[in-house]
């Protein structure tokens, strides 16, 4: 679940960045982007094992 809403984040905020001029802003969306990418492309922790639904 962490990567699922990790991946709505990315989206998100790539969303949010096409149009936000404030340079500001656009460096704090930017942050926020870099750490959720970051997130999915971190290795699982160990003994953390996924679920499924069904």
């Amino acid at each position: 679940m962490d990567r699922t809403v990790a991946r709505l984040n990315v989206e998100h905020y790539r969303k949010l960045l096409a149009h936000e001029t404030d340079e500001s802003k656009r460096q704090t969306l930017l942050r926020l982007l870099q750490e959720e990418e970051a997130k999915l492309t971190a290795p699982d922790k160990p003994g953390q094992e996924r679920r499924r639904r069904g």
